[in-house]
């Protein structure tokens, strides 16, 4: 390359459209690395709900897992209520402890003022859901009730271990016989997966610059 056309590269908007192509690269392989991971995450998340359950005595679970656990009669068995709506009809989910964990038994309308008692042994086959903490806007809870799912706050009213607190077991059958009002309700296993989407936006916004910077170099040298 000759002198002069060295002298006509238009050095600071080179090294800035440099810049900004390893950024956007960047963003485009970390989009990439993250579809593979969430890839990943729902195939061992659909494998776990489709396996049969299992005992929870055989082993702490792991999210999305199935499995089945049995609690003795204990007289004055505690509970905690969170507000909730469910196909559109607002009510409570019904939340005790069993086993050491905290246990989502299920859904039970606003116009039902009766709750089931739970001084007797329970047995309940649930899945296992990863718990998340409350955003900064939920509301306290009062009486008892929560109106948020606040494990840290649930698990401590329930007196469930710190160490048992990042996961909710919701129930999948009925724990309390002859209380039809409570619904076993746990949430459907959904994932968002747009990586994809993202990276291509990424990577079409590289081969975008670079043919920005083409063009305006182009004309830079032929002026």
């Amino acid at each position: 390359m000759s002198e002069h056309v060295m002298r006509r590269i238009p050095w600071g908007l080179t090294i800035a459209t440099g810049l900004a192509l390893i950024l956007l690269l960047s963003l485009g392989v970390w989009q990439v690395q993250r579809l593979q991971w969430k890839e990943d995450l729902i195939a061992r998340a659909e494998a776990a709900a489709s396996a049969d359950p299992r005992p929870l005595a055989q082993g702490a679970p792991v999210p999305f897992e199935r499995v089945t656990l049995s609690c003795p009669a204990t007289a004055g068995r505690r509970s905690v209520e969170l507000q909730s709506i469910h196909d559109g009809t607002p009510g409570v989910r019904l939340i005790a402890a069993c086993a050491g964990y905290i246990v989502d038994l299920g859904f039970v309308a606003e116009t039902i003022s009766a709750r089931p008692t739970l001084d007797g042994p329970l047995t309940v086959t649930a899945m296992a859901r990863e718990a998340h903490a409350p955003g900064p806007m939920a509301l306290p809870p009062e009486d008892g009730r929560f109106y948020a799912r606040d494990n840290e706050a649930i698990g401590a009213a329930l007196d469930v271990p710190a160490n048992h607190r990042d996961l909710t077991l919701y129930a999948e059958t009925r724990a309390v016989d002859g209380f039809e009002a409570l619904q076993p309700a746990p949430p459907p296993a959904a994932f968002s997966n747009n990586h994809l989407g993202y990276a291509m936006t990424w990577f079409g916004l590289a081969i975008a610059l670079v043919a920005f910077y083409l063009v305006l170099l182009r004309r830079k040298l032929t002026s």
